[in-house]
């Protein structure tokens, strides 16, 4: 059977076109004669691309098929391919994270392995890492800031040291350096003289020491002593004593027991300033007369004379 030249040119145009939508394919990453499931997800802004890998622990599984805005919720739909071999919950996770240094993304299943499995045309719940690039780009203002602060500090510090060596020729450096090692031996004398005196005084820097430590053992026992003391009882007795005072001032205020009837009767206190009264016209009569009461057991009786005024005043 002859082919004619027709039918041949048909065919190697349709191998052609094979052909190079093979290649085409190939190099965008696809392979036709593979089958794969597809799944769903959503970011909040596009940062992958078309073809981007799809990795499980680093291990490539498949690949972002197709990147479309949602009009009605503002958000980016991602649909992706995986080998059908691979399985995972439904309660996973797509993880968008960054590939490299170059700014690269892909997307990472982080399988829970809690739930039912997923099944082809499910939505997966997704997240952002953050990567490093992102991380200096997030900081580089602030690391740009302090670095400008830093510069402006050192340009400082050498604006000063060039106005403290006023004279720039070699003789004005030399002084410089010439009082400043004067310096340090100033210093260097005076560390060796403030060790000496520490020498000189060791034994004495030793006694006050042992009788700090002397002094903080006393306190220590001390107060071991108050602590043996009980001061607590003997507080908490004071106490009972002062509430037994309190009761019996108390008492005396009050109009109960003989105390506190002599306190707060008037009328009692009026008959005892009577009767010390009359105790004292006695004890002056007596002495006034004492022939008187020589004679008591006698007949003779001696009228009572009322003494004036200025017996009594002078008596």
């Amino acid at each position: 059977m002859k082919i004619s030249r027709e039918v041949k040119t048909a065919v190697l145009v349709l191998s052609g076109i094979a052909l190079f939508v093979y290649l085409f394919s190939f190099l965008k990453g696809d392979d036709i004669f593979s089958n794969t499931n597809t799944y769903y997800t959503e970011f909040d802004y596009n940062a992958l691309s078309s073809s981007s890998s799809v990795t499980v622990k680093g291990n490539k599984v498949g690949k972002v098929e197709e990147i479309r805005y949602d009009f009605e919720t503002g958000k980016t739909r991602v649909s992706f391919s995986v080998n059908p071999k691979l399985k995972f919950s439904k309660s996973s996770v797509i993880r968008l994270y960054e590939t490299g240094l170059m700014g690269g993304n892909a997307l990472a299943i982080v399988n829970s392995n809690e739930g039912e499995l997923a099944k082809p045309g499910d939505y997966i719940a997704s997240e952002v890492q953050p990567g490093l690039i992102t991380s200096l780009k997030s900081n580089f203002s602030g690391i740009s800031s302090d670095l400008d602060s830093t510069i402006r500090s050192a340009d400082t510090l050498m604006t000063n040291l060039n106005k403290l060596v006023v004279d720039e020729s070699e003789v004005g450096l030399k002084s410089t350096i010439e009082e400043l090692n004067a310096t340090l031996k100033s210093f260097k004398s005076l560390s060796y003289t403030v060790q000496g005196l520490i020498k000189a005084n060791d034994a004495k820097i030793d006694s006050i020491l042992d009788n700090f430590n002397n002094t903080s053992n006393n306190i220590a026992k001390l107060s071991d002593d108050i602590k043996d003391m009980e001061l607590s009882k003997t507080v908490s007795k004071f106490d009972e004593s002062l509430t037994s005072i309190n009761a019996l001032l108390a008492k005396i205020n009050s109009n109960d027991g003989s105390l506190g009837k002599l306190l707060n009767d008037d009328g009692l206190y009026n008959n005892l300033e009577a009767a010390s009264k009359e105790l004292q016209l006695l004890l002056l009569d007596i002495k006034l007369h004492p022939a008187r009461y020589r004679r008591i057991l006698s007949k003779r009786e001696i009228p009572y004379e009322e003494p004036t005024e200025e017996q009594i005043n002078n008596n």
